[in-house]
């Protein structure tokens, strides 16, 4: 049986999320502000809707940050695909727990330590092949993969745990190649897990502020660099309207990730039924 909320639990509830996403309400609403008022709401209007289009600098930060969360999205699943499956068939247990610790450290690791850290690392290795303006794309790119790759294992691990390996021995013996064998049989067993990864990977990058500050370089400005550079003078409601939009954008994306992950866990508990 479903236990219901009390009123005192729905009223607390209700009060955290009321907390949570009214600040973002109000930005929203300000985005459509006539004037630039940051407090007083004088009437609607498009026009910082239409201004932001019209932001050469800002589209192209909005550009080069979807350019880099789709690549380190694609890189991350990719690699954590490949890292899960070889944790999974593991058969060292000390081995397998040590890996899953590692894998745990980005995730505990404070952001700015890693930045910091990641920073380091590229400027030693720019000293060393004799290059002074190594941070650009690659650098974040890297950065990126490197702390979405745990969140894509994680997702992933779950469900080859679920799924009966005996299934995939069986199309082997039956004379299906190793690899044909794991995206025929494996990889569907495994897809929402994938899916899942590859979301929150997108989201992750999407908006990270501390590891890109520390990487990029002048040559390639993400958005959330961009809007910083902003408080050192004023932000326009401009900004509103493209955080808006990418808040709508990850809002739309959690949702279907939700709804697949949903999805998967029916399709699993009625198979094992």
């Amino acid at each position: 049986m479903k236990k219901k909320l009390s009123a005192g639990a729905k009223f607390y509830m209700v009060l955290i999320f009321i907390f949570l996403y009214f600040p973002i309400a109000v930005m929203a609403l300000f985005s459509f502000n006539d004037t630039s008022s940051t407090y007083t709401f004088t009437g609607l209007s498009t026009k910082w809707w239409t201004e932001m289009f019209s932001n050469d600098a800002a589209m192209n930060a909005l550009k080069n940050t979807i350019i880099l969360a789709v690549a380190s999205a694609i890189s991350a699943t990719v690699l954590g695909t490949l890292a899960s499956v070889g944790i999974f068939n593991s058969k060292h247990k000390l081995y397998k727990q040590s890996l899953m610790t590692v894998t745990n450290i980005p995730m505990m690791n404070p952001e700015i330590v890693t930045g910091i850290s990641m920073m380091l690392l590229f400027a030693f290795t720019g000293a060393l092949v004799n290059q002074t303006n190594v941070l650009g794309f690659w650098t974040l790119l890297i950065a990126h993969v490197t702390f979405c790759l745990p969140y894509v294992i994680l997702n992933i691990l779950p469900k080859l745990r679920q799924f009966d390996m005996n299934v995939y021995e069986a199309a082997v013996d039956l004379g299906c190649k190793p690899i044909k064998s794991f995206f025929k049989v494996v990889m569907p067993n495994i897809a929402s897990g994938i899916f899942t990864g590859f979301i929150m990977s997108f989201t992750l990058s999407l908006d990270d502020f501390i590891i890109s500050y520390f990487t990029n370089g002048p040559s390639f400005q993400t958005l959330p660099i961009y809007i910083f550079s902003l408080t050192k003078k004023r932000v326009k409601p401009d900004m509103y309207a493209l955080s808006t939009i990418i808040f709508i954008v990850i809002f739309v994306l959690l949702i279907v990730m939700n709804i697949a992950q949903s999805r998967a866990d029916k399709k699993g508990k009625s198979e094992r039924k």
